[in-house]
């Protein structure tokens, strides 16, 4: 792949450039927000890795900028010192596919950009339909009666997994692990704070034909409650 990096330290570049390199990766580095949004406008790349904090902007300025001229095809990874959970989460509603603090080991890092890659290999994933709802897993979309809705990155990805997996009791802890990884510094009750905001967002009680039940002292299941319908894909 050809990655982009947005890092204004050059000991940082210079190592990030040199893990990627060594799989074969081609990179480009800017110590500025300015460079990379100019290199952004003139050249393709396949993945970008943003410092949050660079010296004449933050990540905030530019995942708004990529997701509004670039789409969702292309893969962004924030790097960073900061991990406070208000920055995390800043940064996912921004539009980052993942999240990894500048302590992460080099085979967990090429780990992840290798995931993000067979993202953009695979060339889209279906649109999944279930009565009032469309999740277009590739645009990242959500809808429900044909209008879309307003989630942060967590809540998307977890929606698609409740709805690649109805039926199925699904325990807290499989939700971590799943959303947001292993060795995410986060507890189950992240888990519960986003199954109560899906269930308000989504209407998720019933009434659009699908309800989260809580299953005491284990987790959610995700159950049709109306008459059945097929599930498609286009």
């Amino acid at each position: 792949m050809h990655i982009g990096i947005a890092e204004d330290d050059p000991d940082q570049l210079a190592l990030l450039s040199g893990w990627l390199q060594g799989v074969q990766h081609s990179v480009r580095g800017f110590g500025t927000a300015a460079a990379f949004f100019d290199a952004l406008k003139k050249e393709h790349f396949d993945l970008l890795l943003i410092d949050w904090t660079l010296p004449d902007g933050t990540g905030a300025d530019l995942l708004p900028w990529i997701r509004g001229n670039l789409g969702w095809d292309v893969p962004v990874l924030v790097v960073t010192a900061r991990d406070d959970e208000a920055t995390v989460v800043q940064a996912l509603q921004a539009g980052a596919d993942d999240y990894v603090v500048k302590r992460i080991p080099r085979l967990e890092l090429l780990a992840r950009v290798a995931g993000l890659g067979r993202r953009v290999r695979s060339g889209g994933l279906p649109v999944l339909r279930l009565g009032a709802f469309a999740i277009d897993i590739n645009r990242q979309r959500l809808t429900l009666d044909d209008e879309p809705v307003a989630l942060a990155q967590k809540e998307f990805d977890l929606s698609v997994y409740l709805f690649q997996n109805p039926g199925k009791l699904l325990s807290r802890d499989h939700l971590l692990n799943n959303i947001w990884g292993i060795s995410a510094d986060v507890d189950t009750r992240t888990v519960d704070t986003h199954i109560s905001r899906l269930r308000k967002k989504l209407s998720l009680d019933g009434s659009k034909g699908w309800k989260l039940v809580p299953v005491y002292g284990v987790g959610y299941r995700f159950e049709r409650v109306d008459a059945p319908s097929e599930t498609a894909s286009d």
